[in-house]
C-alpha cells in the first residue's frame, strides 16, 4: 500500500468493503464466463484458457453460440445458488434481470447493461474489461464502481458492464480511438474521399493543434491537471463525433498519468474571456456523463477560473445536471491567488498568471512514429504473457471467492492479488507501444519508456515535420521539478 493512500483503495478497505468487492468480483466472473468447477467433490477454479491470435478464428464461432443469457436462471437453478451462498458466503443473482432504478440510471445504463448481456459473448465482456485495466491493480478498477454506486454490488455491476458495452461498441476506445491516435488522424484526413469521416479527423486535430484543453503539470497534492480554455470552443465549428472522441482521448491519455495513491486528476476551466458565443450544452453534457457513468471516481477537483458574470446562469443549469458528489468537487477561483490554494504558483503556467514559464504548443506526429504497433509477432507474445498473467489474476480470486470470510485465505489471496497485478502493471508497458498510438504527451516527454513519467520535462523530443502542414513543434519550458 502506497503511503497517503486514501480510504476505499485496494489497501485500505474495512472489512465490509473488502467483502463487497468479493461479491462483485463473484458476479464480474459469472458475466465473464470465468467460474469454478466441480472435481472429486471439490471446487476447483476454472478459467478460460489463454486466446492465442492463432486460435481466435476457431474459437469465435463457439464464442458466438454463449450470449450472456446463457446466465439466465431457472427455478431448478435456486438450489444451486443457495448451496453457493452456503460455501462461499457469496450469493450470485439472475444476471439478465438486474438494473438500476429510475433515480440511479439518469445515463440510460440499464439499456447498455442489457445490451451488454443479450448481444457480447462472455469472453468479450472480459477482453473489454482486462482491456480497460491497462496499467492500473485490478481491484482498484471495481473499487472506483463500488465507491460510485455507494457500495451497492448489484448497482455497481451494472454501471460497469454498461461501460464495457459504451466502450466497445459506442466509442471504440481501444480498437478506434487509442490505437489510430494522432497519427491515424492525420493520414487518414489526408486520403479519406469521405467527407464526414475526413471532417471528423481534421475537427479531432484542430482541437490538438489549438490546445482546447491539455494535460499539464500536478496539483498541490499531486493530481495531474487538464487545462481548459473555455474561449476556444465556438459551438458548430467541429463535429460532435470530434468532440467526443477528443474528451475521451483526453481522458484515456490522463489515465495513463495516474499512479497510486494519485487516482484522480484536477480539471481547471480556464473561463478568461469567456463569453456566450462559447456555451455549447451538448458537449458539457456528454462529459458530465463520461465523469459520472463511464469514468467513475476519476475527478479530485474541478476549478472554474475567472469566470465572469455571464457565467452564473450557465452554472446554475450545469449544476443540475450533475450529481450532488461531483458537484462538490467544484470550486471557483476568482484570481491567481486563490489559485495557489490548490496549485503551487511556480506550477501555475504564465497564461494563468502563475510564475511556470511555459505555453502550450502541439507537437506534430512524426511519421513512423507507430511503426512498433506493425509488429504483430512481438505483440502477439506478450499478448499472450498478458493472458496467462490475467488467468492467474482470475484464479486466485477464484480462490478468494470460494474461501469465503476466512480471514487468514483472504490475507493470503489479498498478498496474491497484489503480486500478479504488479506483474499485470509491468506487461502493460511492454504492449503500450505495441497497441497505443503515440500521444503529443509521449513527444513531449511526459510519458516515456516503460510508463516512466515526468511531468515538467527539460525539453520536449523534437519532432520531425508532419505529412501536411500544422503548427511546428515548439521547446517546453519547465519548472525546476521533474517528477520521473
Amino acid at each position: 500500500m502506497a503511503p497517503n493512500t486514501p480510504a476505499g483503495r485496494p489497501g485500505t478497505l474495512t472489512p465490509q468493503e473488502e467483502e463487497k468487492l468479493r461479491e462483485l468480483w463473484a458476479l464480474t466472473m459469472k458475466v465473464f464466463g470465468v467460474h469454478g468447477e466441480e472435481s472429486n467433490g471439490v471446487d476447483t477454479p476454472a478459467v478460460a484458457p489463454a486466446t492465442t491470435p492463432a486460435a481466435a478464428p476457431a474459437a469465435e464461432k463457439e464464442k458466438k453460440k454463449s450470449k450472456l443469457n446463457v446466465f439466465s436462471r431457472h427455478k431448478k437453478d435456486k438450489t444451486a445458488e443457495v448451496e453457493s451462498t452456503a460455501t462461499s458466503g457469496t450469493s450470485t443473482p439472475d444476471i439478465g434481470r438486474l438494473s438500476l432504478s429510475t433515480d440511479d440510471d439518469k445515463f440510460g445504463q440499464t439499456a447498455e447493461f442489457k445490451a451488454a448481456i443479450a448481444n457480447n459473448a462472455p469472453e468479450d465482456l472480459r477482453n473489454a474489461f482486462w482491456s480497460m485495466v491497462k496499467h492500473d491493480h485490478p481491484d482498484a478498477l471495481l473499487l472506483r464502481f463500488l465507491r460510485a454506486r455507494k457500495w451497492d454490488v448489484e448497482k455497481a455491476l451494472v454501471m460497469m458492464i454498461s461501460t464495457m458495452q459504451w466502450r466497445m461498441s459506442e466509442m471504440h476506445v481501444d480498437d478506434k480511438i487509442v490505437k489510430n491516435g494522432e497519427l491515424g488522424a492525420l493520414e487518414e484526413a489526408a486520403k479519406s474521399s469521405d467527407a464526414k469521416a475526413k471532417k471528423n479527423d481534421e475537427d479531432f486535430l484542430v482541437q490538438l493543434r489549438m490546445g482546447k484543453s491539455y494535460l499539464h503539470g500536478l496539483d498541490n497534492v499531486g493530481r495531474p491537471m487538464c487545462i481548459v480554455r473555455a474561449r476556444l470552443h465556438k459551438a458548430g465549428e467541429q463535429t460532435e463525433e470530434s468532440l467526443e472522441r477528443f474528451t475521451v482521448y483526453t481522458i484515456e491519455t490522463a489515465r495513463l498519468l495516474l499512479r497510486p495513491p494519485i487516482d484522480t486528476a484536477t480539471i481547471v476551466f480556464d473561463m478568461t474571456d469567456f463569453s456566450m458565443a462559447n456555451m455549447d450544452y451538448t458537449p458539457v453534457k456528454f462529459m458530465i456523463k463520461c465523469f459520472e457513468a463511464n469514468y467513475p471516481e476519476s475527478l479530485g477537483t474541478v476549478l472554474v477560473y475567472k469566470a465572469p458574470w455571464v457565467f452564473n446562469a450557465v452554472w446554475s443549469i450545469v449544476r443540475g445536471w450533475l450529481d450532488p458528489v461531483v458537484a462538490g468537487k467544484v470550486s471557483f477561483v476568482k484570481n491567481v491567488d486563490e489559485l495557489q490554494k490548490f496549485v503551487p504558483k511556480d506550477q501555475i503556467p504564465t497564461e494563468l498568471g502563475g510564475a511556470e514559464d511555459w505555453v502550450y504548443k502541439y507537437p506534430e506526429p512524426v511519421p513512423g512514429e507507430n511503426d512498433t504497433m506493425k509488429d504483430q509477432a512481438t505483440r502477439n507474445a506478450i499478448e499472450a504473457d498478458r493472458a496467462q498473467i490475467v488467468n492467474r489474476y482470475e484464479s486466485t480470486v477464484l480462490e478468494w471467492i470460494k474461501a469465503g470470510t476466512q480471514t487468514e485465505t483472504i490475507e493470503q489471496r489479498r498478498t496474491e492479488r497484489d503480486t500478479v497485478a504488479e506483474s499485470l502493471r509491468q506487461n502493460y508497458w511492454k504492449l503500450d507501444p505495441y497497441v497505443r498510438a503515440r500521444t503529443l504527451y509521449d513527444r513531449m516527454g511526459v510519458i516515456n519508456q516503460a510508463g516512466q513519467l515526468s511531468f515538467y520535462p527539460k525539453s520536449a523530443a523534437a519532432a520531425a515535420p508532419a505529412a501536411t502542414p500544422a503548427t511546428a513543434p515548439g521547446r517546453v519550458s519547465t519548472s525546476a521539478d521533474d517528477l520521473d
